[in-house]
Parts: C-alpha cells; structure tokens; sequence
C-alpha cells in the first residue's frame, strides 16, 4: 500500500497543483471581466472585419487565373510547332518564340511573386483568426458568471463569424495553392521551350547555309513532313498568328506614337487647306494644286503612319514588316488611282498581287514542289519585272543612284533566291525573295511620303508666307532644300532599317553599335566611350545650328539695307551666349571626361588666354557689356570712323554692318566699345540734312527763299511739321552761299531725298533765270 501510495502520489499532486493552477486562471480571468472581454470582443471584431474585407476583395485571384490561361494560350502554338518531328522551324521564328517565351517567363515570375505574396498575407490571417478561436475570453461559458452571461449573445455571434471567415480564408488559401501550383508546372514547360529554342538557335546558322530540303528535282509535290501540307499549313498559321497577337500587343505604346503623328499631320495639312480657302489668303496665293495631297488627308495620313512604324519598331517580326507593306501598297493604290495612267496602274496592280503572293507563299512552312515552283516563278516574274523598270525608272524624291541601287539589290536578291530555292536552302530563299521585294516597296512608299511632307510643307510655307508666320522670315529656296535634305535621310534610316529586319540582322546590327559605342576606350589617363564622343560632337552641332538660327526663331530675319525700317532687340545676341554656355556645358558632361581634367584645361586655357589671347578675351567681353548696355540695336543706322551703315547683327566676338554700298564690314565689339560711335536711330529715325549751293549775287533773295519752300513742300519724306531753315552761309564777290537745312523722315532715304529736291530746284531755276555759280 505504501509502495503504491510512493508511486502515485506524485502523479497526484501534480493534478491537483494543476487544478488549482486552473482555477487560479479561471478566477483571474474572471476578474478580468468586463474590461478584457469588452477589449477582446472588440479586437476580435476588428480582426473579423479586416479579414472578411480581403476575402471580399478576392485577391485578385481570377484576374491570376486569366492569366495563367493567356500564357497557356500564348505558348500553346509553340508546343504544337516544337511537337511536329521533322519540322524545321526558321530562325526569324526561332527569335520571335525567344521573345514571347521570355516575356511568358516574366509574367510567371510576377504572378508567382504576387501569389506568394497572398499566401503569406492569407497564412497570417489564418493565424489570427485560430488564435481567436483558441481565447478562452472569448469562448461560451456555462458557467453561471453573471458578468460574462452578459456578452453571451455577442461571444456566439463571434464564435460564428470566426467559424465563416476561417472557412473563406482557408478556401481563398487553397485556391492560391492551386495557381501555384499550376504557375510552377507552367514555368517548367516554358522552361523547357526556352532550352529547345536555344538549342535550334544554335544550329540554325548551319541548317540555313546546309541543305535543309531536297534538291528541286528529287522533292515530292506536296510536303511530307507529319501530317502533310494542311498540317504544315496549320501550324503555320498558329505559329505566325501567335508571333503578330504577340508583338502587337507588347508594342501597342511604340505604335501610339506613330498614330499620334500621322494624326497630327491630318490636323496639320487640314487646318491649312482650310486657312487657304480664306478669300484674303486665297488672293495671295491663288490655286493650290497638289498631286499627293487633299483637303481631307486620310489616305496621307494611313501613308504616313505605315511609313514611320518601322522607324519606333525596330524590334518587329518580319513577318509583321512583310504585312505593313502590302497594306502601305493597297493605300498607295487607293491614294495614286486617279494620277497613275491606266497603263502604270495595271503594272502596279500585278506588283501588288506579286507581293501578296510571295506572303503568303513565305509564311508556310512546308517544302512541296507546288509551293518551291510558284515561289521560283515569282522570283522570275520579279527580276523581269527589274530588269525592264531599270532604264525607266524615276523617283524625283531621290537620287537616281540610289534608285537603281535598290532596283538592283532587288533583282539581285530575287535571282540569288531562284537559287537557294533550286538547290535546297529555302529559307534563305524565301529571306533573299522577300527582303528584295519588300526593299523595292518600301522605297515607292518612302517616295510617296516624302512626297507628302513636302506638299505639306509647301502649303505651310504659302500660309505661313502671307500671314507673316515663321515661314516669312526664312529663305524658301533654301527651305525646300534642306527639308527634302532632311527628308531623304530620315527615308535613308527607315530602308535601312527594313531591309535589317527582314535580312534577319537587326538584334545582331543593335549589338554591334552597341558594343562597339559603350567600350570603354584609354588615352593615357583618360577612360572614354565613342558614344560619349558622339554625343559630345552631337550637341556641339545641334547648338552651333541652333545659335545661328536664333534670329529666325525670334522673328529677326535677314536685314537688307532698304528693307523696311524695325528697332531690334539684343537678346538673340544674349541667348545665343546662353546657348553657348549650357551646350559647352552639356557637351563636357556627355564626354564623360573627369570635372578635374576638364578644371585642369581650363586653367590651362586662362594661362593661354593671358598669354595670347588678350584681343579675343576683349571682344567677347565688349559682347557682353554690348548686349545689356545697348549703346545701339540691329537695324540701328551707326557710324564708326569712316564706316556707316546700319547694324546687321551684334554677335559675341564681333558684329556686323550693313552699308549702303551694299557690303557687310565685320567689326570687333571692342572696337564698337571703345571707339567713338555715332547712333543716328537710337531714339527716333529722322535726320536733319543740309543742301549748300551757291547763286548770283543779283539773285531775289526772297523769290529764292519761296521756291526753296515750295520744293521742300513737294518733296518725299520730308518732315512738315518741323521747320525748314534757310541760312545765308557766305557772301563773296559775286555770289551768295546758301545753306538749306530740313528734316527728313529716316536716314535710310536721305540720298533719294536729296537728289529729288536738287533735281526739281535746278528746274524751278532755270524756269526763274537764277543761275547757279
């Protein structure tokens, strides 16, 4: 009994203790009734509250699964392409897979992300709402505690809505589990699609150049690759349908920019057809007559827009390039059918139809004789057709050089393709066929939109001209020259950048630039890039261009001597100094050179500019202090020693005059400072002139004075309301010395004046007997 009692009694007491223990907490938590449960109650609803608001929500969690799906949609035509045993896909497609299975594996990524980050979130709302349900505060009691039967109804109330929010929390946690799951399976095929593509990459620069089909002879007519030439036909179709859904919709931002243009070029060209139908413009510059462009530019601006895509897509599928054309093509025969003769526009019909064709034929995928034959006898269609518009062909637009060189490579592309084709490399063939054709359209589309700006430009110009616009300050001539300049180079940048495309060259061009502008080149201590030196020379250029036009800008145009009389200001001088500055100063960032070499050239240059330089450093600062002192203005009348004329320009180093012989004199500012100028037009533009000759002695000095008067009063530009004086200036044996002095409207016109009134005085005396000595 005693050995029992020693065994158990241990086990006993520590039940007892433990009961104690639990009655202790039981009364503690008794006491702590009604404030903690109150606070409880109240956390708990909170929590409650919380949690049902993001279970509302849903977590986003069919826009996840949407996703998913459109992944699986996205990579589903790659699977079926990769599937088919013995089918050699191109490398252009190859490249395209690349990008949409790059882009898949970013999206899984960031849904995996998301989702992970929804599952903690959910996994800690879990915790709180168990922790909840374990709170023996909050739990129903039975026992007869009068202050905690009062929250009885409050504490089932949340005994069940804990119960309904942990069954939405766990099921939203499952479901996130489940996209999980399904976003890891996918990345492990996408994964593996990724690791194919590379491996057919790699081998496909030796598939291309080796015999990839059967010489044209030996090959069956229709293909026998699995499942024949409707299955190859279909999976083309998926493949390139994938490849365009694809780059359409990741590039929707770049092609914003181009509709936003063409747009904008509707607007443009609209709004001045409208201006010119103005009766007062229509006066001026009568009929307009433009072949390329109409009052309402819709074709124009399709034209436009289809031209310059390539130029913010340069990442794009051939096959999408390929597409572009054909539909620039319809636009430039829907835009030309009334200009084209009848006879051009039937030529230009089967071009269309050609081209169309040889799409088509190109984005298949299978080898059959059938398909080899009509794409060898569109190759033969199209150097006929380049060997006879070789002598013909003309596009004002551009060189003739150029011209023939493209008409060149185009039927030299289609004759190296007849080639490929017969000797098994048919996709090189149909690379070289198409990239021919699709060169010799690009540059008649590039043609007719250059066409269109320019016609654009002109009705501008017109405009521009007669309401006294920007267009009225310039040099027409010279406009016209450097727009079609600028014109042709942009059309240059756009072929180039096609016939990359379509030659497959683009990403391997992009890097080479890259590579080659980014390397990190030593001259001694200093670390260069050539693109830093590029964008050094860039901004040099571009301001140099941009200081010299500033008088343009500000509506300062060419001075000439007898044009009509203006006060300029001096800020173009002023900004053209601000111009300088900010671009030397952007030039030395964009070279990347160190501040402490470029300190250290700079202070070499003050001991040069001490040295030497002291001429220079004067006439800059002369510049300066001319700009905001303004001792005179352009189109000022001035007179320095013996040069006069008015002031043409004031620039930093030096200004200019414009005399009334017609030469410019080029004067250094400090010259101009220090010197004893003459402002004639500072404030006003009249001037006093004085006309002295000499009459017999026996002359009525009255009569004299009356006919004096009298001309005056007749003559141009003279200032009425100031009084004219006539002065006896000498008196000598047998003469008298008579000065005239009279105010003349502008300085500009003394000269005419002055001949005027002499040549009509001389008259009058001769008709009075008074001789002149």
């Amino acid at each position: 009994m005693h050995r029992y009692f020693s065994k158990y009694f241990p086990l006993f007491f520590f039940l007892l203790l433990a009961g104690f223990t639990s009655n202790a907490q039981t009364i503690d938590s008794s006491k702590t009734i009604p404030d903690t449960l109150l606070f409880r109650i109240q956390k708990a609803q909170s929590v409650i509250t919380e949690v049902n608001a993001a279970n509302k929500k849903g977590y986003q969690l069919e826009l996840y699964r949407n996703s998913i799906n459109e992944v699986k949609q996205t990579i589903s035509p790659l699977q079926q392409d990769f599937k088919r045993k013995g089918k050699e896909i191109d490398q252009k497609n190859l490249q395209s897979y690349e990008l949409i299975l790059k882009d898949a594996t970013d999206r899984l990524s960031r849904l995996r992300n998301n989702l992970i980050k929804n599952s903690n979130e959910l996994q800690r709302m879990s915790g709180q709402i168990v922790a909840l349900s374990n709170d023996t505060v909050l739990r129903v009691a039975n026992t007869g505690d009068a202050e905690k039967l009062l929250y009885q109804q409050q504490l089932s109330e949340i005994k069940l809505r804990l119960q309904q929010t942990g069954e939405a929390t766990g099921k939203n946690l499952d479901e996130v589990g489940r996209l999980l799951a399904d976003v890891s399976a996918l990345d492990i095929v996408v994964n593996d699609l990724k690791a194919q593509v590379t491996e057919r990459l790699q081998l496909s620069g030796k598939v291309a150049l080796g015999r990839e089909v059967p010489y044209i002879w030996d090959t069956s007519w229709l293909s026998k690759t699995d499942g024949g030439f409707w299955a190859n036909l279909s999976s083309s179709y998926l493949g390139q349908k994938q490849i365009l859904t694809y780059f359409i919709d990741s590039t929707w931002d770049k092609r914003l920019l181009s509709i936003l243009f063409s747009v904008a070029f509707f607007i443009w060209v609209h709004r001045n057809f409208k201006l010119s139908q103005r009766a007062a413009v229509r006066r001026k510059i009568g009929v307009l007559t433009f072949s390329y462009l109409k009052p309402f530019p819709v074709l124009a601006m399709v034209i436009v827009a289809l031209n310059i895509i390539p130029l913010f897509e340069t990442g794009a599928p051939s096959l999408y390039i390929e597409l572009l054309q054909l539909f620039l093509l319809l636009a430039i025969t829907i835009h030309l059918r009334k200009v084209l003769p009848s006879k051009q526009l039937f030529s230009w019909l089967k071009l269309v139809i050609a081209y169309a064709l040889l799409v088509v034929i190109s984005s298949i995928s299978a080898d059959g004789l059938i398909l080899r034959l009509a794409l060898l006898g569109l190759n033969i269609y199209f150097i006929y057709m380049g060997i006879r518009l070789l002598p013909k062909i003309r596009l004002q637009q551009f060189p003739k050089k150029y011209t023939k060189l493209v008409l060149l490579i185009f039927i030299s592309f289609n004759a190296l393709a007849l080639l490929l084709n017969v000797f098994g490399r048919l996709s090189l063939a149909k690379s070289f066929a198409l990239t021919g054709v699709v060169g010799l359209v690009q540059l008649v589309g590039l043609a007719v939109f250059v066409q269109l700006i320019l016609d654009a430009l002109e009705l501008q110009i017109r405009i521009s001209s007669c309401s006294k616009g920007f267009f009225s300050r310039v040099e027409h001539n010279h406009t016209r020259a450097s727009s079609k300049k600028v014109l042709w180079w942009l059309a240059a940048v756009i072929w180039v950048i096609v016939f990359l495309i379509n030659m497959n060259l683009t990403s391997g061009t992009l890097v080479f630039f890259e590579t080659m502008l980014t390397k990190q080149r030593t001259f001694g201590s200093i670390h260069f890039t050539l693109g830093n030196i590029l964008f050094f020379l860039l901004i040099i250029y571009l301001a140099n261009k941009l200081q010299k036009n500033v008088p343009v800008i500000f509506g300062e145009g060419n001075l000439s001597y007898e044009g009509q009389v203006e006060q300029k200001s001096s800020k173009v001088a002023l900004i053209r100094l601000i111009i300088i500055v900010l671009a030397f100063l952007l030039a030395i960032t964009a070279s990347g050179l160190p501040m402490d070499r470029v300190t250290v050239v700079l202070g070499a240059l003050g001991v040069g500019i001490g040295l030497g330089m002291q001429n220079i450093v004067n006439n800059f600062v002369s510049g300066i202090i001319l700009i905001f002192e303004r001792p005179f203005r352009i189109g000022d009348f001035v007179e320095l020693a013996d040069k006069k004329g008015r002031v043409k320009d004031i620039g930093i180093r030096s200004s200019k005059l414009l005399t009334q012989q017609g030469s410019e004199v080029i004067i250094p500012n400090g010259d101009l400072l220090s010197g004893r100028l003459v402002n004639w037009t500072l404030n006003h533009d009249y001037v006093k002139t004085e006309l002295i000759f000499k009459v017999n002695a026996e002359t009525d000095l009255d009569l004299l004075n009356k006919i004096i008067k009298d001309q005056i009063g007749k003559a141009n530009h003279v200032m009425e309301r100031l009084q004219t004086e006539i002065l006896v200036n000498a008196i000598l044996a047998n003469a008298i010395e008579i000065k005239v002095l009279t105010w003349v409207e502008s300085i500009y016109v003394e000269p005419a004046f002055k001949s005027e009134l002499m040549m009509s005085l001389l008259k009058r005396f001769k008709e009075e007997g008074i001789t002149i000595m």
